[in-house]
């Protein structure tokens, strides 16, 4: 058996795409599993480090409005289809799986024309173009969000799966991380997070947050700022005054997992698969959408779990350091309301997605 996956130019399609193929080595340990992404994205750095080979074609996204570089990526998406015709021809996959971005198009197109199982995961609350079109040729969509079904049109089967997740991110124990992580186990842990290259405007708001919960008995805050943002976050807090041992800094957190099992709550933008790690692990929620992600995706995904009672939604224009402790303060004190947060959380956590997405795509080929 070979399998094929597809999905690149962000860590939001890489990894989901590595989880997949990682359940399906499980179920098939036979398996032959290949990836395609482009030498542009992040894949060609991510890919390789998990052993698994990866093969590329020349793509590039579309801009939203007529230009000569729409022009230049009508070009390049001839040319990856192309690209992609030659390695599915040669590697003859029995099953091909697309996890989003723009590479994928071509792939799973020629795949799907070619009559190979096809099948697409869709992370966000509101799809994106390449799997809105790709939906039309493959065999099953599966969605990260049951919000994202109206949004894809046509009779190609559509299935509420939730997203996939590192098996990681399921493995640590509260009490563990807390020790692991040298934190106090008798305060509530605010985990605070934009992402890897962190968000300027929450490291703004929590410049006043820090202030106000420095030296508390009864919360400790674990912020992570991103590399690029660090030293400039720790001069604004020594100018101000705020050091306390409650407060602890970091640029970049190599262990996530242990981050997400010591929090009770946390401060994130509104990525799916952080949202899928926040819901598997119980974790309630204060969300700031990215606000120039593609086509507000972002919001669409704060406003699933909001809806659900998970999360409070701040948009990135109405954030400040005022607003943002208002919330912490309420949640701190109202421990019936945290708990009601958590377990709602915890209704919306799909630890077993890859699992579930490797079987059905798996049972595509015996169909």
């Amino acid at each position: 058996m070979k399998v094929i996956l597809s999905g690149g130019g962000t860590g939001g399609h890489i990894y989901p795409a590595l989880t997949i193929a990682d359940q399906i080595k499980k179920l098939a340990p036979a398996a032959e599993i290949i990836f395609i992404g482009t030498e542009h994205g992040l894949e060609k750095d991510i890919v390789p480090r998990y052993g698994y080979p990866l093969k590329f074609i020349e793509v590039a996204g579309f801009r939203r409005s007529l230009s000569l570089d729409t022009l230049r990526s009508a070009v390049k998406l001839v040319q990856g289809l192309h690209d992609a015709y030659s390695i599915i021809s040669r590697e003859k996959p029995d099953l091909v799986i697309g996890t989003g971005g723009y590479v994928c198009g071509p792939v799973v197109l020629t795949a799907a024309l070619k009559g190979i199982p096809t099948c697409i995961q869709e992370q966000n609350a509101m799809p994106g173009v390449t799997n809105k079109i790709l939906c039309h040729y493959v065999k099953k969509v599966f969605l990260g969000y049951k919000e994202a079904a109206k949004y894809f049109s046509g009779g190609t089967a559509k299935v509420f799966t939730g997203n996939p997740i590192r098996t990681e991110i399921l493995s640590y124990t509260k009490e563990a991380a807390i020790a692991e992580l040298g934190l106090d186990k008798e305060k509530k842990t605010v985990l605070v997070s934009g992402g890897s290259r962190g968000a300027r405007s929450i490291n703004n708001a929590m410049l006043e947050v820090e202030a106000a919960l420095a030296g508390r008995h009864d919360v400790q805050v674990l912020h992570v700022t991103g590399d690029v943002n660090y030293e400039e976050y720790l001069q604004k807090l020594r100018k101000q005054g705020t050091e306390a041992e409650n407060i602890i800094v970091k640029p970049y957190l190599h262990n996530m997992p242990a981050a997400l099992a010591a929090a009770d709550m946390a401060v994130f933008r509104a990525g799916a698969i952080g949202l899928a790690e926040l819901m598997a692990k119980g974790i309630p929620s204060v969300l700031v959408p990215y606000p120039y992600a593609t086509a507000n995706h972002q919001e669409f995904n704060a406003r699933a779990v909001e809806a659900c009672g998970a999360a409070k939604v701040v948009l990135d224009r109405e954030l400040t350091g005022d607003s943002l402790l208002e919330i912490i303060e309420h949640l701190l004190v109202h421990n019936e309301e945290l708990k009601k947060m958590q377990q709602a959380a915890q209704g919306l956590g799909r630890p077993q997605a890859a699992e579930t997405i490797a079987r059905q795509a798996l049972d595509l080929i015996k169909d």
